[in-house]
């Protein structure tokens, strides 16, 4: 089962409980708009959005393909077992499509590695990833056994944060790991850029849409913007449709210029 291009992010989502109706609805909608790609972690508003996600997945499980993460001090075998376990109730589903280790912690990556591999046999995950590991941490990686197993791998990547374009995503192209775009729109503060308003307006778009159907051109990337209000869960929808011509490419590496060495991987 290939990982959708375009999903639904949920970092701060179940947070605060007088929200939850409307972030519920949110998700719905964008499973009705043709997104079926959901994140989500343990970690999001400890693990109320994991709660949020279960109650808009309640009879559409199969409709979904779902991602969550673990924590770096639930990687250990004992305590990744029970990590897997509650997030796995919270969800209220058996079984997770792609269960993505948060970020890389001191637990060696053979014991994880290892325990992945168990709950992958038990059934309780389809498959397993990584979020922010650059090049070296994967090598490391695919080094142990059962590491090139490895599926995905979750990383900030948007125009005003391209450092993974020098190595990493021809690297895990090569190998058919998925690369999953957090942070696609930067939090937002890419829509003020007057490079990618004067490309909107040219091709009749908005700038969040030139933004992510900037991260959309790549087919090894999938994007999982976060969104709560109707219009900007439609406008994100439209985006998987948007084509930039080689004009607008162009102008978008002048404005936001490609990495020319490899720098320390970006994150949130």
């Amino acid at each position: 089962m290939r990982m959708p291009r375009l999903g639904l992010g949920t970092w701060h989502m179940g947070e605060n409980r007088a929200r939850r109706g409307a972030e519920v609805a949110a998700l719905t909608l964008g499973l009705d708009l043709g997104m079926p790609l959901v994140d989500t972690a343990e970690m999001y508003g400890q693990g109320g959005a994991e709660e949020v996600v279960g109650e808009a997945l309640r009879g559409r499980r199969d409709e979904v393909f779902l991602v969550s993460k673990f924590y770096p001090h639930h990687a250990a075998r004992k305590p990744l077992r029970a990590a897997c376990d509650a997030s796995l109730k919270r969800l209220g589903v058996e079984r997770i499509d792609c269960y993505l280790y948060h970020w890389r912690g001191p637990v060696p990556l053979q014991e994880t590695v290892s325990t992945l591999g168990e709950l992958v046999a038990a059934g309780k995950i389809a498959s397993w990833g990584v979020s922010n590991f650059d090049v070296g941490d994967l090598e490391e990686l695919v080094a142990v056994p059962g590491g090139d197993r490895v599926a995905a791998n979750q990383v900030l990547y948007n125009l005003g944060t391209r450092g993974v374009e020098f190595d990493l995503l021809a690297w895990c192209g090569e190998r058919g790991i998925d690369v999953m775009a957090y942070s696609p729109l930067d939090e937002g503060r890419l829509v003020g850029h007057p490079v990618l308003a004067a490309i909107a307006a040219r091709l009749g778009a908005t700038p969040a849409q030139v933004a992510l159907a900037w991260v959309l051109r790549e087919p090894r990337v999938c994007a999982i913007p976060k969104a709560a209000r109707e219009e900007h869960l439609r406008a994100n929808r439209a985006a998987a449709d948007l084509r930039l011509d080689e004009s607008s490419l162009a102008e978008l590496d002048r404005a936001f210029p490609p990495p020319r060495r490899k720098t320390a991987l970006a994150m949130i």
